[in-house]
């Protein structure tokens, strides 16, 4: 088995641990990305062969809406239920503390309401997503809307960061589920993660962004030694 394939039966492994804790009753918040997927995929068979059943999605995406729609998951949407009871997500960069980046799917605004709603919030990564410090691995997304985005650029850059637009493969800036610009903004290890987060999200123009602190309530990390659930 290549190393490429043996780590997305790593990451497959992991989320059918997350989707352990999904039970008869519940509604499940339904994460973006190559982890996330797997669960997905795992509560539709579940779902198919009536080894679960009562339970709605909350999908965090148009394309994992379609997804789970295909797969016959029962949706809905947070104007109806009063809470999320547990998410299942993915993320780009893991702290010791669970503090995360979120975003390179492009999905982070809509991640982090679902994320806010949850009552447990479960990540599921492989280890190459563990980093001693935030932003020493990934960059931070920061959503924009299109009106002023370079003004927002310009101004992220004097708070340290290398920022670049996002785009899609033909050069034109890739648009957000919610009709919005991403900014990628490579700030290296952030030593003030509240104070940076907390920089951003009073600017004018920027939606939100991509550090989720504070949120996780479980990490279940697939490795090279097997699965590993880690509770906060």
């Amino acid at each position: 088995m290549s190393d490429t394939a043996q780590r997305d039966e790593l990451k497959r492994l992991a989320a059918e641990q997350a989707v352990d804790l999904v039970r008869p009753g519940m509604v499940v918040g339904l994460g973006v990305g190559s982890t996330a997927i797997h669960a997905i995929r795992r509560i539709g068979a579940l779902l198919a062969s009536g080894d679960l059943h009562d339970i709605v999605g909350v999908p965090c995406a148009l394309r994992v809406e379609e997804e789970a729609r295909r797969l016959g998951i029962p949706l809905t949407t947070l104007e109806d239920p009063a809470q999320i009871d547990l998410t299942i997500d993915g993320a780009d960069e893991v702290d010791p503390q669970l503090n995360l980046i979120k975003g390179g799917g492009a999905a982070l605004l809509r991640e982090k309401i679902v994320a806010q709603s949850s009552l447990r919030e479960v990540i599921i990564v492989d280890e190459a997503k563990l980093s001693p410090q935030l932003g020493t691995r990934f960059f931070v997304p920061v959503e924009v809307v299109p009106f002023g985005w370079s003004a927002q650029a310009r101004w992220i850059t004097t708070l340290g960061a290398e920022v670049r637009l996002r785009r899609q493969a033909d050069g034109a800036p890739l648009i957000t589920d919610q009709g919005n610009y991403l900014l990628d903004c490579h700030f290296g290890p952030i030593n003030d993660l509240e104070t940076l987060a907390v920089q951003l999200s009073v600017r004018a123009g920027v939606v939100e962004h991509g550090l989720f602190l504070g949120m996780a309530t479980d990490l279940i990390v697939a490795g090279a030694d097997g699965i590993r659930h880690i509770q906060k």
